[in-house]
């Protein structure tokens, strides 16, 4: 979570990773919590230190809202209820604890400058280029974090970082591992590939009926069509709450008066560009060579500024851009990379420069447009305002209703409308819904699902308890109609099975032929195979070739060639790949070692840090008490 600190410096990259933290709520326990860990239930002991059962929920609520902020719609929190997941993040919490417990036996400090001065160059703490304390509180606030808990936490990840700083200066790779593996790497290898499909021999596929009907009868749990149940539900969050949450136009106008550095607009700038791109791994030749065509494209553009647009759309190599005449919008400070983001913000309206060199090559630039920085009017600033305000009460009162929701719905388990009547909360009708909570609107977790088909829910006909399917959220659901298990019938079914019994047939035929074929021409025969075009290929850029094909070619003796490899398809087929010709690596450049002895200085130090969270877990003792993560 603070990868900042690996930085060991304060900047733009630093701030963007803090901000990753800031986008977890997580509540809050004191510096006592942190230091020596909680008392009541635990989950695992770290030498005399205890994991409670609440700081490991407080990481799997971490664990649940970085994976949804990656994965947004596609996220399923049914993830975090798999047993393995849920062994794996006591895991790092465990390693963490470790390595903490090891940084205070080294007496490892973290001083009260040193924090201050990391928080204080965050931006997004900051205004107008300088530290605002309020700033500071305000986007803690809107987190659910306090200062206190925040500073704790990056204290604590500090220290740790300075127990591993010394394992990561210390790795050496040698310069003859570097260029073996570039050598590796880089080499290319000319190949053609014969894919040998199921559709391709479906024809030839003969299912006969005894086949069909014997499957059914041996896998009659595969067409059976599932118990389902129709559900009601009652759900309780900020966001259901904060509906009827009324703020007034005073209140909205007290928050603008005594907030005022939260609603300035930034200066924004409208730039178009021409990319000359430039590989990382280019020499200083083709370097100079870009150099001079976007040289010679600034000095055009400069002679007739009109045509900027059209010499983008005919040179330009960035594909997102060039169509649209080089065209890259408004945008502030910190979207871009910084040589282009200083050459564009010193710039006058219709300058043109160039060549600015960034990472991606050299850039010809226009300045079209600029956006002078200004403070919203509070007209602007209203929907802003009325919806943080709203998310704080609404926060607020959920933290106050949650116990009351939980006991609702339990000592009245009968019905959910006493719950929906107290707290003016509106119920819900679900679809059906299967074991598997297939397609469900409904939040089908794990957890819910196991409580929405027990006996108690199910037969006694009560309410599910109070869950929590996301954070802050809490649903409890009872069952309106259900639906026991039943089979299809063998003539509904008959047809599907055929269709697969086929495709089974087809796929074991590929493969075979494949392999009969492979054979062949690892004996100099003939096969008979219809082969692609060729193509050059390396362990860095393997076109169309999948992972476990590249291991097989690059592990293939090009003693004598043409040689040859085979692997099944996922999916069904069987692919044979030729290898045609062997292309070595050139010599490696100076950007190549640069490149790979990182990579490779990265992977050692990872391995050396692994062998050192060991050894602090073998002297401190480790005992987990695994029943404990699976309880509500």
């Amino acid at each position: 979570m603070f990868e900042l600190i690996r930085e060991k410096r304060v900047g733009k990259l630093a701030a963007k990773i803090i901000l990753a933290i800031l986008i977890i709520p997580f509540a809050l326990f004191g510096v006592d919590y942190y230091q020596r860990g909680g008392g009541g239930e635990f989950v695992a002991e770290v030498g005399s230190y205890r994991i409670t059962r609440q700081e490991y929920e407080q990481a799997v609520r971490d664990r649940q809202e970085q994976m949804r902020s990656v994965l947004g719609r596609n996220f399923d929190p049914a993830i975090l209820e798999n047993p393995e997941v849920r062994r794996a993040i006591l895991e790092d919490v465990i390693n963490q604890r470790a390595l903490a417990q090891r940084a205070a036996d080294f007496r490892l400090v973290v001083t009260d400058a040193e924090l201050v001065s990391l928080i204080q160059g965050i931006e997004a703490f900051q205004k107008d280029g300088k530290f605002s304390k309020e700033r500071y509180e305000y986007v803690l606030r809107n987190q659910g974090m306090t200062p206190l808990g925040f500073e704790q936490r990056v204290r604590q990840q500090v220290m740790v970082q300075k127990l591993q700083d010394p394992l990561n200066a210390a790795v050496f790779v040698p310069q003859a591992v570097v260029d073996r593996m570039i050598a590796l790497g880089e080499q290319q290898r000319e190949v053609g590939i014969a894919r040998l499909t199921p559709e391709q021999f479906l024809d030839q596929a003969k299912v006969d009926p005894e086949s069909v009907k014997a499957y059914y009868e041996s896998n009659r749990k595969e067409f059976e069509t599932p118990e389902q149940v129709r559900l009601e539900y009652l759900t309780l969050s900020p966001d259901v709450l904060s509906r009827d949450i009324k703020v007034s136009p005073e209140e909205i106008k007290k928050y603008y008066d005594e907030h005022q550095s939260e609603f300035g607009q930034p200066e924004e700038r409208k730039a178009s560009h021409i990319l000359v791109t430039v590989s990382a791994t280019a020499t200083d030749g083709e370097r100079k060579a870009a150099r001079e065509k976007a040289e010679d494209l600034t000095k055009q553009a400069i002679k007739s500024p009109a045509t900027f647009g059209e010499l983008a759309k005919q040179h330009s190599q960035d594909p997102g851009s060039a169509s649209g005449g080089g065209d890259l919008g408004f945008f502030q400070r910190g979207a871009m990379v910084e040589p282009f983001e200083n050459a564009v913000f010193s710039m006058k309206k219709d300058e043109i420069q160039g060549p600015v060199e960034s990472e991606f090559g050299f850039h010809v630039i226009k300045l079209t447009d600029i956006r002078p920085a200004k403070t919203r009017s509070l007209q602007e600033a209203t929907p802003q305002i009325e919806q943080n305000l709203k998310r704080q009460r609404a926060g607020t009162k959920f933290a106050e209703v949650a116990d009351q929701f939980s006991n609702l719905v339990y000592e009245q388990s009968d019905s959910l409308k006493p719950a929906a009547d107290a707290l003016k909360l509106s119920l819900d009708k679900s679809d059906w819904i299967g074991r598997d909570g297939a397609n469900a609107v409904f939040p089908a977790t794990d957890k819910m699902l196991a409580a929405v088909f027990s006996d108690e829910v199910l037969k006694n006909k009560r309410n599910t308890e109070a869950i929590e399917v996301a954070p802050n959220t809490l649903v409890s659901a009872r069952v309106l109609e259900y639906k026991p298990a039943s089979m299809r019938a063998f003539d509904e079914v008959k047809d599907d099975i055929t269709k697969k019994l086929q495709r089974k047939q087809a796929e074991e035929m590929a493969a075979a032929q494949g392999r009969e074929a492979l054979a062949k021409l690892q004996q100099g025969e003939e096969a008979g195979l219809k082969w692609g075009d060729t193509q050059m290929i390396s362990r860095q850029r393997p076109a169309v070739l999948a992972d476990p094909a590249i291991r097989l070619v690059f592990r293939a003796s090009a003693t004598k060639l043409p040689a040859y490899v085979g692997l099944d398809v996922p999916g069904g087929g069987y692919q044979v790949v030729r290898i045609s010709k062997v292309q070595e690596a050139p010599p490696p450049t100076d950007a190549q070692r640069r490149t790979y002895g990182e990579q490779l200085r990265q992977l050692v130090a990872q391995q050396q840090v692994a062998a050192y969270v060991k050894s602090a877990r073998e002297q401190e003792g480790v005992k987990t008490r695994l029943e404990q993560i699976q309880k509500k």
